[in-house]
């Protein structure tokens, strides 16, 4: 029997499995699929990590290096190259390995870190050749800065999200000739200093409100034809522009890794494709706990340690109080052009000094304010100067202003 079982050993499994050693919990075991811990960190290295969390700039490797130190300095069980099967209800976790085989393990409380994956060619319906050359974002990353393979030299990026970005400027270091950036929607969905650091810094091109609508080549790509699209997304003929290319990269989103999560029959926000959670990270099974990408995709690792040690610190509490019965949550509602919030429900009496919302919106947004309303009745505002889908944004709500709050609140943009 373990205390806490941590399904994934990269940032937010190793932040989560930490802080619940720091409160008390004795007995825990980190279960990574990977060789090594450090999950996507590992093929991250670029700077930027750890601006908020350490107050300095590191390397997606040296961030996961300091947590890794860490737990090398605990009792913190790690189980590598181990895949993990089912969660049952009752937390009876199965896995299987090369060196125990298959086995199960019952645990007090898990916490789910499973991370994301890519969305790839199938899933958008590209049209045109199925020739070589077409990769997700994330796997050309890795093929460069892991394994040392360069993937091509004439190079469009399809998405404008952070990875793509990012990959622009490591193709163009590594000698690659990026054409452009082509993004859907009517605005990048990366954050703004990676659209400078990334495009301006190095005379990319960004097409925002255009996508792929052929690809040229039987063998490898050799032409890609990009066209503007209309307020419905569909291309616009007459505006076709064609590009001499040997490859492709996707950046068109991450999937949250829930299929353990829906194999357990935990519920599921479908806007975030990620487990509903309450004000400490736990899901609709008692005892079982979300963080990180999993949970939603976040732009900045910093915010995915902030969660997952809250995710920690609130498994370790269940593990000592032995609770097993769920409060009555409020809900959080969303109102205008906010796309979801995380958590989706709270409890009052379990609150501290403040309630802790992560948010994104669905446009851009200048001079505007987050509203949190119950009813009619505004409870608080935040005013921003300046909103986009691409950053997320944390609201944090004083108790003490939702008190006699006993059904739902809010959350919407206003002008």
């Amino acid at each position: 029997m373990y205390d806490l079982v941590v399904i994934g050993g990269g940032p937010a499994g190793l932040a989560a499995a930490l802080e619940a050693y720091k409160a008390g919990t004795e007995k825990i075991v980190i279960i990574e699929r990977d060789i090594e811990l450090g999950g996507i960190l590992n093929q991250c290295i670029h700077n930027g990590f750890g601006l908020h969390y350490f107050k300095e700039e590191l390397t997606g490797p040296e961030y996961a290096g300091k947590f890794i130190d860490l737990i090398k300095d605990t009792k913190i069980e790690i189980k590598l190259d181990t895949m993990v099967l089912n969660i049952s209800d009752n937390k009876v976790v199965s896995y299987v390995n090369s060196v125990e085989g298959y086995k199960e393990i019952e645990a007090k409380a898990v916490i789910l870190a499973m991370g994301c994956r890519e969305r790839a060619r199938g899933a958008i319906s590209l049209p045109g050749f199925r020739g070589a050359g077409i990769y997700t974002a994330g796997m050309a990353q890795r093929y460069i800065n892991l394994e040392g393979y360069m993937v091509g030299k004439k190079v469009l990026i399809l998405g404008s999200g952070d990875i793509g970005l990012i990959m622009a400027r490591r193709m163009t270091l590594e000698g690659a000739e990026v054409k452009a950036v082509v993004e859907l929607m009517p605005f990048s969905n990366g954050l703004n200093r990676n659209i400078v650091q990334c495009l301006k810094d190095f005379n990319i091109p960004l097409y925002v409100g255009h996508t792929v609508t052929n690809i040229e080549g039987t063998n490898r790509v050799e032409k890609i034809t990009i066209s503007k699209v209309d307020e419905m997304r569909q291309p616009i003929k007459g505006t076709e522009m064609e590009f001499e290319c040997d490859t492709l990269l996707l950046s068109v989103g991450l999937i949250p890794e829930n299929e353990l999560s829906r194999k357990a029959e935990i519920d599921i926000d479908k806007r975030t494709n990620g487990p509903q959670v309450n004000e400490s990270m736990e899901t609709s099974i008692p005892g079982v706990f979300a963080c990180g990408n999993v949970l939603h995709v976040h732009d900045l690792v910093d915010f995915v340690t902030e969660e997952s040690e809250s995710a920690g610190r609130n498994a370790a509490k269940y593990i000592k109080e032995n609770i097993n019965i769920k409060e009555k949550n409020i809900n959080i509602k969303t109102g205008y052009a906010v796309s979801y919030t995380v958590p989706q429900s709270f409890c009052l009496e379990k609150l501290d000094k403040a309630l802790n919302v992560f948010l994104r919106v669905k446009n851009v947004f200048e001079s505007c304010k987050i509203s949190v309303k119950h009813g009619d009745n505004n409870i608080i505002s935040y005013q921003k100067e300046h909103l986009t889908p691409g950053e997320m944004n944390k609201l944090v709500i004083p108790k003490n202003l939702l008190d006699g709050i006993d059904d739902e609140i809010n959350i919407l943009i206003e002008s």
